[in-house]
Formats: structure tokens, sequence, C-alpha cells
């Protein structure tokens, strides 16, 4: 943890598409949303952990024009009210309606951070102490930028991806598995923590 980020709270930055609910190549009806298995237990998990949890998605389907911002934000009201009846309520939502190809310096669009930033100011959020998990290489790399830890899952486009995961980069079957992950890395800090600073030399 970075000086001066003690009093700021870690989070999860979880992906939609692929991580929490099944892939469907640009999701644009309401009916078609399926949560993956153990998605709502494992976001549960995490939020017992005190981590914030945050939704960043990609939505390019706005920007190519295959679905518009009302059909989005119908998806987006299911899939809540969906995760309401697991009890899960994410702590804030981003999503960016980009398309490939932008300014890297001004699109929103993972693998940016400008999303995870924007929430991190709202909730007061340590980036640096945060995962970041999800199915694409986009979903990691702001892990690489931040100094957070990134999560590559399986589901979704995540075994196609998995060649291509920067150094550093865990990789795991699904949400649920990257939750009992962050729980174990999570229950290691802490145990660090408490440690003298010789005795967590000899930890790390």
């Amino acid at each position: 943890m970075s000086p001066g980020s003690a009093s700021l709270r870690a989070a999860a930055f979880v992906d939609r598409d692929g991580t929490i609910v099944e892939e469907r190549r640009y999701l644009a009806d309401p009916a078609k949303v399926s949560l993956i298995e153990g998605s709502t237990a494992a976001l549960r998990r995490m939020k017992d952990l005190g981590l914030a949890i945050v939704l960043v998605t990609n939505q390019s389907g706005i920007g190519r024009g295959l679905y518009t911002l009302a059909d989005y934000q119908r998806v987006a009201a299911e899939v809540e009210r969906r995760l309401a009846e697991e009890g899960v309520a994410m702590d804030a939502t981003r999503f960016c309606p980009d398309p490939p190809g932008g300014d890297p310096d001004s699109t929103c669009r993972k693998p940016s951070t400008a999303m995870h930033r924007s929430a991190a100011a709202q909730l007061g959020l340590c980036l640096a102490s945060s995962y970041y998990v999800g199915d694409k290489i986009s979903d990691v790399l702001p892990a690489a930028e931040t100094g957070g830890t990134g999560i590559l899952v399986r589901t979704g486009y995540g075994r196609r991806s998995e060649p291509e995961a920067p150094p550093g980069v865990h990789v795991m079957d699904d949400l649920a598995a990257a939750s009992l992950l962050v729980e174990r890395l999570e229950a290691e800090d802490a145990r660090a923590s408490s440690l003298d600073p010789r005795q967590r030399a000899r930890v790390f």
C-alpha cells in the first residue's frame, strides 16, 4: 500500500460481459441476460472483505451504432435487478461507449484507467490496493498502470486471451475462483501489515 493510502478503500473493478454475465456479443436485449454461475456469490465474498465493488464495462456497441444508450440502460437495469435478487449491489458502475481506435489520451475505453479513476474519486479508493478482474487483456492491463492486481478469468473470452496475459497477472477459471484468490491475498496482506518491519521483510 502506498504512503497516504491507508485511509482509502480498496476495490474490485469487475468487468460485466463474460465475467459476471454470460458473453453475448453486443448484448442489447435484457431477456438475454444470464448470470454466470457463482458470480453473485463471488461479488458478495469480495464485498464482505470490505472491498468496494465497481462494475467497469466497455460498451462499444453504442459508439458503433449497433444499439442505443437506452438499450444499454435497459440491459444494465436488468443486470442490477438480477444481482439485487441475489443480495448484491454495486458501489458504482462505469461504462464507456467509445468504439476502438480512438485517441488513447482521451478515450474512456479500457485499458484506459479513466473509468477506474472516476470511481476512485467518487468513492475514495486506493487504485494501487485494488483488483482488476475480467475476461479480456484490456480488463487487467489497468493494474500495470495503477500498481494494482490483475486477474484474468477464463470465462467469456478469457481462454482465448490467456496466452497474452502479461507477467504478474493471475489467471483463474472464473469470478468465483478469482474471489477466493482475492480473499487469500487480502489475508496475506493483513498478516504482513501486522508484522514489524523486520518480520515484513522476511515475508516478502
